[in-house]
């Protein structure tokens, strides 16, 4: 039999997107058990069709009001470590400098534990794994994670693709208001793109859809990620914010272009090789993650539309040929 793995990734559609390669990798050397969020069950079957999941909303990876302990939902979280202890894993891994991950391996007593600690952590696992600072990109964790686990993660690991789509889809949402461009630029940037040749098709967050309806936009919100990856394959190039859906897109294989603001490439760059990006003005804030001290993100918002169409239809130039326009 194989030994047992337990990886720990408890937070956003991104992050698991991200950990993609090294689930997959995993799953040829090691029976893998994943603790995500209940969406991860929508990716397995296309991505990592042998890992098993626990699916568990933890409280601290809520957006507000986080640390209201006694709203926690504490019996289930004991029932999932109980039966996680009883699954005997010979190992748990987590690629975030994150305490509580740490913790919760320690309490499923698995055998070895390997992670990045911080804050005195180190004490709840047997291999801690010492990166340099915490501000690299989270793949770069996954693959020392691999290289302590005996197999190697290639720098670009991502699907080979059977057939590639023709057109540019663009996804305007993302998970907090602070991550996403301004609608009207958007807007301003399908018709360029259309005025330019290329078939373009919106997809958007539902909060969104009032507004591309009003634009006369058959915009299409994604009810489910099983919807967004099905869309997905439609693309040639995917031009987004700083989003899951763009994280999504590249390790399908699509080649993305990420409008960043407050976030930095460094960090969170799509892992796709061919992937590019335009970066928000400098702030001694950044990265600042889910929020903003400012009224608005000036960083992102200051991006102007005429730069992010040059540098978006260059990027189509390179991967859309001119007799596949529309």
């Amino acid at each position: 039999m194989k030994p047992r793995l337990l990886v720990v990734d408890l937070w956003g559609v991104g992050d698991l997107a991200v950990a993609t390669p090294f689930l997959r990798l995993a799953s040829q050397n090691y029976e893998v058990t994943l603790f995500a969020k209940p969406s991860a069950e929508q990716l397995r079957e296309r991505f990592w069709l042998d890992v098993r999941i626990i699916p568990f909303v933890a409280p601290w990876t809520a957006f507000r009001g986080k640390y209201r302990l006694h709203k926690w939902p504490w019996k289930t979280l004991a029932h999932l470590l109980q039966t996680m202890k009883g699954m005997n894993f010979d190992a748990a891994v987590s690629a975030r400098w994150d305490p509580r991950d740490h913790l919760l391996m320690f309490l499923t007593g698995a055998k070895r534990r390997y992670g990045f600690p911080r804050l005195g952590s180190q004490v709840l696992l047997t291999d801690p794994i010492n990166s340099g600072k915490p501000l690299v990109h989270r793949y770069s964790h996954w693959q020392q994670l691999a290289n302590a686990l005996g197999f190697d993660l290639p720098a670009h690991s991502v699907l080979s693709r059977q057939s590639e789509g023709e057109q540019i889809v663009i996804h305007t949402g993302a998970s907090q208001p602070v991550k996403v461009w301004p609608l009207e630029r958007y807007a301003r940037l399908v018709h360029w793109l259309r005025h330019q040749g290329y078939t373009v098709q919106v997809l958007c967050d539902l909060n969104q859809l009032q507004f591309w309806r009003e634009q006369g936009e058959a915009v299409v919100a994604p009810r489910s990620l099983t919807e967004l990856c099905a869309l997905l394959e439609q693309a040639a190039i995917f031009v987004g914010n700083d989003s899951g859906p763009g994280h999504l897109a590249a390790v399908s294989g699509i080649p993305t272009f990420t409008i960043f603001g407050n976030q930095t490439p460094a960090l969170f760059a799509p892992i796709h090789p061919a992937s590019e990006w335009i970066e928000g003005a400098p702030c001694r804030y950044k990265p600042c993650y889910d929020s903003c001290r400012f009224p608005v993100p000036y960083c992102l918002v200051d991006i102007d539309e005429e730069t992010v169409c040059r540098e978006v239809e260059l990027f189509a130039a390179k991967r859309i040929p001119i007799q596949k326009k529309r």
